[in-house]
Order: C-alpha cells, then sequence, then structure tokens
C-alpha cells in the first residue's frame, strides 16, 4: 500500500485545516517546497499535494508554488485543489505533476470529467469527500443528497480508476480512518481507492492495508506526521511497501 504524505498550502504555507475547516488551521512550515523535498528524502514514493486556496475559491496564487514542487521533485506528485475546466487540468500536468484530483467539477459536470477521462485516462483521480456518507463539494463547504458509494458507481460506469476518499468528519482529527465506509466503497465500486483522513497510528495504517485485496491502493497521512505520531519511514513500513 502506498502512502502518501500530504501538503496543503494556503496562503503559500504548509498547513492543516481540522474537518476542512478554514477557522481551524495550524500552520506547520512556511515553505511547502522545502516539505516536499523533505518527505521525498524521507523515502516517500509519491506525493500528495493540495491547493486548499483553489478549492475553496477562484484563487489559485499557490499553484506558482506547486509548478516548483513539481519541478524539484524526482517522485510523482498527486495534485488537487481549484480543477475546475480544461484549461486547469492542461496547465497542471503539462507542469510536471503525475496525477491530478478533480472534485467538485466532477460532480457538477460530468462532461467535463468524461473528456478529462478520454483524454488523460489514469491522470485522472476523482476525489470523493463525504459528511455522514454524502458527498460534499467547493472545498468541503457545501453537502448535497448524493451518496458517495452510489456516486462511486457512477464514478466506475463512466470510465473512472481512482478515486481519493475522506471522510470529513475524521480529516485532521487524529481519532482514526473511517475503515468500514472505505470497505464498502471501495468493495461496491471496484475502484481503486486511495483513502483520506484520520490516520493517527500505525496501526490504523495496517487496518487500511488489510483492506488491499478489494482496491484499497494507498493511504493519505498528514497531520499524524507533523505531528511527530510517527516517522514516514515507519508508515511505510506499516503498509507493506
Amino acid at each position: 500500500m502506498i502512502i502518501f504524505p500530504a501538503i496543503d498550502m494556503r496562503q503559500g504555507k504548509c498547513v492543516r485545516l481540522l474537518q476542512g475547516r478554514a477557522d481551524q488551521e495550524t500552520i506547520y512550515f512556511e515553505d511547502p517546497a522545502a516539505v516536499a523535498q523533505r518527505w521525498e528524502a524521507e523515502g516517500a514514493g509519491w506525493l500528495h499535494l493540495v491547493d486548499l486556496d483553489g478549492a475553496m475559491s477562484a484563487s489559485s496564487g499557490n499553484r506558482v508554488i506547486a509548478k516548483k514542487i513539481f519541478s524539484v521533485l524526482r517522485i510523482p506528485v498527486q495534485f488537487g485543489g481549484g480543477i475546475r475546466a480544461m484549461t486547469d487540468l492542461e496547465e497542471v500536468l503539462d507542469a510536471g505533476a503525475a496525477r491530478v484530483v478533480v472534485g467538485t467539477a466532477a460532480v457538477q459536470h460530468p462532461e467535463f470529467l468524461a473528456e478529462a477521462i478520454q483524454r488523460f485516462s489514469e491522470r485522472i483521480v476523482v476525489g470523493i469527500d463525504a459528511r455522514d456518507g454524502r458527498v460534499a463539494t467547493h472545498g468541503w463547504n457545501q453537502v448535497g443528497s448524493l451518496e458517495a458509494v452510489a456516486f462511486a458507481k457512477t464514478l466506475a460506469r463512466r470510465g473512472v480508476r481512482r478515486v481519493v476518499y475522506t471522510d470529513i468528519s475524521k480529516d485532521g482529527m487524529l481519532v482514526g480512518p473511517n475503515v468500514e465506509a472505505t470497505r464498502r466503497l471501495a468493495g461496491e465500486s471496484q475502484l481503486k481507492v486511495i483513502a483520506s483522513g484520520g490516520v493517527a497510528s500505525l496501526e490504523h495504517l495496517r487496518s487500511l492495508r488489510a483492506l488491499e485485496s478489494l482496491g484499497i491502493e494507498g493511504a493519505i497521512v498528514g497531520k499524524a506526521l507533523y505531528e511527530r505520531r510517527f516517522t514516514l519511514q515507519e508508515a511505510i513500513e506499516a503498509g507493506g511497501a
């Protein structure tokens, strides 16, 4: 199972939010590029990079930093946040992102997603962010009636191969991932799933690794690394990579 250290960028800094709330922010580092290089040096095989400003508004000022990170790292980077149009996709992929996570646009504009899949295939990942089992959009600020597992099944029919699944209630809380919801989504949709939200211990990673046969191929780890609950190397070993 792949361990993805996460870097969330807000106003040019490396931060973590509590359950996606902008008023519950902790700034960990001033220079996201330096943090990215640190994770690479410590053995990361992938990096998960998020532009929170882009996800929450039309701002894309963090993309300059993202492009720097793409250029200085040798490992692949999975990037998300503020991808709403084909021009956004082209810009980020041309700049060096290995994969791009599409969230709100995948829910609201299925024709955009269809074109993105047709053009870029598995370089497109869909982010399914859920609160109480229902899909949230616009930087997690809007929760509609769309059920997460049903949406995942629809994505599979449309040709999507991989999703990042985040239980918002767990994100940043260090209380453990929603293993049962992740298991159900992977098992019923048959998609490849990268789990996100709540990892606080090596045992949490082992519990996700136990579900690899269902298609859970990775876990995103953020706050637990920044709070030094364990090292990246320990996480990689727990993930079985």
